[in-house]
This record gives C-alpha cells, sequence and structure tokens, in this order.
C-alpha cells in the first residue's frame, strides 16, 4: 500500500488515492495514510456476515468517489457478488507466478517443488480465488540457501517494483490511443463483412467489396483535437448538433467531416461508455451496408 501510495505523487502517474480501507482497525496502513492527509476507514469483520462486512467496506469506497479498488494485504475472501459488481476494477497481488501455488504457503511450496524462479503477479480480482486475468508478473530467482522466508521478503521488494507500475498502466489505459484502438476494432469486426482501410493516415473501416463504403474512423488527435475518438454517422447536421448540445462531455463537431454529420465520439475519458460507443458502430454500419446485411436488423428495430 505504501508504494502505491508514494507511486501515486509522481508527476506521470494515471491514478490517485483517495481511501486506505481496512477490516482490521490497528492495520498500520491506515496511520500511514492518515498521516499523508488520505482518508481511511476500518470496520472488523468479526460477528458479521461476509456479505454484510462487504457492503460497509464498498460503501466507504464508494462515498470516496473511487473508481476502482487496489487490495494489498487484504486477506479476506470477498463474496461473488461484490466481485460481480467490481469486475475489470479490483485488482490483487499474489506472491507466485500464477497460475502456480493459489492460495497459502506460496513461498514454502515453491522451495519444495524445486523451482528455480519465483515471483509476483497482478491480477483482476474474479469469484475464484486468485484466479483472475494476470496483467503483470515479476521473476525472482530462489537460491540454494533460501527458505520461505528470506524468499518472502525478496519477493515484497519485487512487488513493489510490480504494482504501481501494473495498476498505472492498467488505469491509464482509457488514455492510451493503442488501448482504445484495439477495443474500437474488436467491435467492428464483429460487425459483418467489414474490412479496416486506412484513410488520410488513420483507421478506417468499411462495408467490404469495391462498392464498400465507410462508416467509421479512430481519430487519435487529429487537427489539433485534444480528443481520441471513433467517428460515426448521423441522420444530419440537425441530430449530430443536438448530440453536441445535449453532451459535451462527450460529442464533438469533428474538423471536415462533421460539415458532412458525422460526430466525434470521446473515447479517452474516465466512465466511456462502450455500450454507447457499440451503438453507434452498429447504427454506423447499418446506414452504409448493403440491404442484404441489414433488412432483418432493419426489421428488428422496425419491431
Amino acid at each position: 500500500m505504501a508504494a502505491l501510495l508514494f507511486a501515486s505523487r509522481l508527476p506521470d502517474s494515471a491514478f490517485e488515492i483517495v481511501l486506505v480501507a481496512s477490516n482490521k482497525t490497528d492495520a498500520a496502513g491506515l496511520m500511514l495514510a492518515s498521516g499523508e492527509g488520505i482518508g481511511t476507514f476500518a470496520h472488523s469483520h468479526t460477528g458479521m456476515e461476509r456479505a454484510e462486512h462487504d457492503a460497509l467496506m464498498e460503501k466507504a469506497v464508494l462515498d470516496a468517489g473511487a473508481e476502482y479498488i487496489i487490495l494489498a494485504g487484504y486477506m479476506r475472501i470477498l463474496s461473488p457478488e461484490f466481485t460481480k459488481r467490481w469486475h475489470g476494477k479490483m485488482l490483487n497481488i499474489h506472491p507466485s507466478l500464477l497460475p502456480k501455488y493459489r492460495g497459502l504457503e506460496t513461498h514454502k511450496r515453491a522451495i519444495e517443488a524445486g523451482d528455480s524462479v519465483s515471483g509476483a503477479s497482478v491480477h483482476l480480482v474474479s469469484s475464484e480465488l486468485d484466479a483472475g486475468e494476470v496483467l503483470g508478473q515479476i521473476e525472482v530467482k530462489i537460491g540454494a540457501g533460501d527458505t520461505p522466508e528470506t524468499l518472502a521478503e525478496r519477493v515484497k521488494l519485487a512487488e513493489h517494483q510490480l504494482y504501481p507500475r501494473v495498476v498505472n498502466d492498467y488505469v491509464g489505459r482509457i488514455f492510451d490511443a493503442d488501448w482504445l484502438l484495439g477495443q474500437v476494432r474488436t467491435l467492428v469486426m464483429d460487425l459483418p463483412e467489414t474490412e479496416e482501410r486506412p484513410s488520410h493516415g488513420a483507421p478506417g473501416w468499411r462495408t467490404a467489396g469495391k462498392s464498400g463504403k465507410y462508416f467509421a474512423y479512430f481519430s487519435d488527435q487529429h487537427h489539433g483535437v485534444e480528443h481520441i475518438a471513433l467517428l460515426a454517422k448521423t441522420s444530419g447536421q440537425d441530430e449530430m448538433m443536438a448530440l453536441i448540445d445535449r453532451d459535451p462531455g462527450t460529442f464533438f463537431k469533428p474538423a471536415f467531416y462533421g460539415a458532412s454529420g458525422w460526430i466525434g465520439i470521446i473515447l479517452n475519458r474516465a466512465g466511456c461508455d462502450w455500450d454507447q460507443v457499440e451503438h453507434w458502430l452498429k447504427r454506423s454500419w447499418q446506414a452504409v451496408a448493403p440491404k442484404r446485411l441489414t433488412k432483418l436488423l432493419d426489421a428488428a428495430d422496425e419491431f
């Protein structure tokens, strides 16, 4: 937790710590956080049902305005309902090279197995213990005379380097053009008979074939605009301007394309609604795709 706290103070940090919470009221991290001016919350789980305690902790997290939960030495198994609500937004660090040695006594098990390396893994939290997607790992060599205690000390040092780096990369990906392009590309390629073809140096997507038409572009701060955005077709200028007036934090009029009624959908922002992005991709595709591909979708929309 201390490594994360001080890493958050670096100039290039993509995250800020707004709360340190614990189920142990005497946890040392609470005193450190308080001394650094960070809000704290503590409530013992003794005598409480698991879901009840999880709800108390979650309320404190939400009241603090947190968008992610980063577990650091929180030795409690969370309820499936809790982990489901925070799917993709709760990270944990584990002292082994997952999927090896989930659970406890990881260093003892690695030494007894004769492994030459141990290490640590940062992973997304899922309802299955230490089984979520691994986001990053670091190796630590196991020496001939290592005990679980000596190995644990070195793995802890490695954890302090790994965890802030992975958290920073994961939280900051929403501002990373390559990651955003990958998200858009995945959504686009689920649409029938589409192909990617650059246009004026930017990724673009069109319906396949010689008569294919463009229905989406990816704009990475082009023409001096600060946004990384998806450009999609609207029904015309009136709808485009109505969208911008209603939600200027999401939509903007793109240079050149805006004159033809295309809308810019800002991607590099907290809370980007990917269901909304998918909706505009599908709608824009429907506007130019051949009728043989759209007739069933058109009929469903009318119904």
